[in-house]
């Protein structure tokens, strides 16, 4: 389809995206490379990209590569499983290869408008902590995909490392480690979003703002998708051959709509949430640094404390948070009723199932929700012993819809706390549910959705395939040379080099 074709909508479409977030966003530029003749379109009910959960202060801006998450390494039976570290690492990896893959390509352009190098760094208070994070270093730092991973209960190199977090604490009391890694960076997943929506309209995709998809039915071998003008109430048709449903919190009751069977029974748990932010300049030059911390019990991950320099279209500030909250909406600029009308006969079991099983999670949430402004600079004290109301405002964070999976157990549901992709069994529908790691595996995810729905294509798409991700195929937590290979030239593209200059070898202090 030439630009000029792609420019006015014809009612039919090889390839239609529902929502213009970073999921959307990539696969669509995945697949014009793919196949540049295929013609596209996306829907997005917003006025413009970006503006739920990709919005850069709806979401940490993290690149979860397991640096520095503490959840991604429980403890089980006494021992730290680094397994899930490992995957995420993986596949945070295929993101920054496909990320300099556009960069070097033209199709992105000043990689700094939307990711830069900040530490990421692990902290620890009391006796067992510590000692968990020491274990937890020991670990990952033998493995090559944590390079140049360090290690300190010292207070003066934590004075040294994290300066605000040192002012006014009494390291006698409670003894405190940190472990850390320089390369980690801060994404403005917005920004990443609009360049490659932007770059795909120039390429002749359809992007329609203010359109949202009321209804997806099976037509033939073709979708059937109704799409409503919100503002002028006026609805059209489209047919598509394939549709992805990157709708964030509203997937699920899409998916539904669409009567994909592999969805039956599946539910969604909405968690909303708060961050403290402060823009005072003389605060942010004291803490360079993303400082993850442990849960508490029954919190979701999405609330794992965190203290974040974030950098923001050139501009720096700090973020804390985010305290978990419950709202019954799916979106944040979403509806009150959309807990509500998701309910059905088979999803009914799952939600009993997971009230019953998460009696942590309820109180957790109720006690958040009936947190004040005081009680939440309490909780930031822990980080920051000297913090001063004054310096700090709240903001509201993303909307997220946990997944609540069918058990084998009618009576019960799984309540699960991750990224799922979805799709039919002839693999013409597909759509992502839940949360966090969320945007920093979206190639990744991508990728198993054109092996899913797309089978017949991959051999021909091999080469391709392998200019977009070098090591497409490679296990790279055992083929340490590859490992290396892709690293010094995704840090060299990305314009992140800098923070490897300073480092030096891993060591344990």
């Amino acid at each position: 389809m030439s630009e000029e074709q792609g420019k006015n909508l014809n009612g039919e479409v090889d390839v239609l995206l529902i929502g213009a977030g970073i999921m959307s966003a990539t696969l669509s530029a995945m697949l014009r490379e793919l196949e540049p003749d295929w013609s596209q379109a996306i829907f997005e009910r917003l006025d413009s990209a970006a503006e739920e959960s990709s919005y850069p202060l709806n979401n940490a801006g993290t690149g979860h590569s397991a640096l520095c998450e503490l959840n991604y390494t429980p403890e089980k039976n006494g021992r730290v499983d680094v397994s899930k570290a490992m995957a995420i690492n993986e596949k945070f990896q295929l993101a920054r290869q496909f990320w300099s893959h556009q960069v070097e390509s033209g199709l992105l352009t000043d990689p700094q408008d939307f990711i830069n190098p900040v530490p990421h760094v692990s902290f620890g208070q009391g006796d067992d902590q510590i000692d968990y994070l020491r274990r937890r270093y020991e670990k990952l730092s033998a493995n090559h995909m944590f390079p140049n991973m360090k290690f300190t209960s010292d207070q003066d190199e934590f004075a040294e490392k994290l300066p605000l977090m040192a002012r006014g604490r009494d390291f006698d009391s409670e003894p405190v480690a940190i472990s850390w890694i320089d390369e980690g960076t801060d994404i403005n997943y917005g920004a990443l979003t609009k360049k490659f929506i932007d770059t795909a309209e120039e390429k002749g995709t359809i992007v329609r703002y203010g359109h949202e998809v009321v209804n997806i039915k099976r037509d033939g071998t073709k979708w059937k998708v109704t799409v409503r003008n919100v503002h002028t109430g006026d609805k059209q048709v489209v047919h598509a051959s394939f549709v992805f449903v990157g709708a964030g919190g509203y997937a699920l009751d899409l998916l539904r709509k669409a009567r994909v069977p592999e969805v039956r029974g599946y539910a969604g748990f909405p968690i909303s949430g708060l961050w403290l932010r402060t823009t005072n300049q003389e605060l942010v030059e004291q803490h360079q640094a993303k400082v993850y911390g442990k849960a508490k019990v029954g919190a979701p991950p999405m609330s794992v404390p965190h203290l974040d320099l974030r950098v923001i279209d050139g501009e720096q500030s700090l973020l804390f948070g985010p305290y978990g909250g419950w709202s019954p909406k799916f979106l944040k600029k979403g509806s009150y009723l959309d807990l509500f009308t998701s309910i059905r006969p088979d999803n009914i079991p799952s939600y009993l199932g997971v009230a019953a099983t998460n009696l942590d999670l309820v109180k957790y949430l109720v006690s958040e929700v009936f947190k004040d402004f005081d009680g939440r600079l309490d909780a930031l004290r822990e980080y920051y012993p000297e913090v001063n109301g004054k310096d700090w405002d709240t903001v509201v964070a993303g909307q997220r819809v946990q997944v609540i999976k069918p058990a084998a157990v009618p009576t019960f549901g799984t309540l699960e706390f991750g990224t799922a992709l979805v799709n039919d069994q002839d693999g013409t529908i597909a759509g992502i549910l839940g949360a966090s790691p969320g945007a920093s595996i979206t190639p990744a995810a991508m990728l198993e959705l054109l092996e899913r729905c797309f089978g017949e294509h991959m051999i021909e798409w091999s080469d391709k395939l392998h200019e977009m991700f070098p090591t497409y195929g490679v296990s790279l937590k055992r083929d340490a040379d590859a490992f290396q290979k892709q690293w010094e030239w995704t840090q060299k593209t990305l314009g992140l080099e800098e923070a490897s200059e300073g480092s030096e070898a891993s060591q344990d202090v």
